[in-house]
């Protein structure tokens, strides 16, 4: 039987998009990760991937700005990316660590 998940704050459909995209680029980001990746083609098929997830974000943060949505409340935003298994999955933006020889 799985957890119970925390449910996840209120956010605005940007607030949402800006998560999810921040997410999914974090996820490429991880699969090109030079000492993670264990194969060029994935990391390559990761970066062109990229660009469209950029592009994602981008939007998710124009929509924000433009219904005057400022500024940002990191500590619900937190509590999202948290829900969504964030530390993890940033967690494979860093160097891995060194392997004895």
């Amino acid at each position: 039987m799985l957890p119970e998940l925390p449910p996840l704050p209120a956010l605005t459909r940007a607030e949402c998009d800006l998560v999810d995209s921040y997410l999914a680029a974090v996820d490429l980001l991880g699969r090109i990760n030079p000492s993670r990746a264990t194969d060029t083609y994935g990391a390559l098929r990761a970066a062109q991937a990229l660009v469209g997830g950029a592009a994602a974000l981008r939007d998710a943060l124009t929509l924000m700005h433009e219904r005057g949505e400022t500024g940002m409340c990191p500590a619900t935003l937190s509590r999202a990316l948290r829900v969504l298994d964030g530390e993890r999955r940033t967690g494979r933006l860093a160097v891995s660590p060194e392997q004895p020889s």
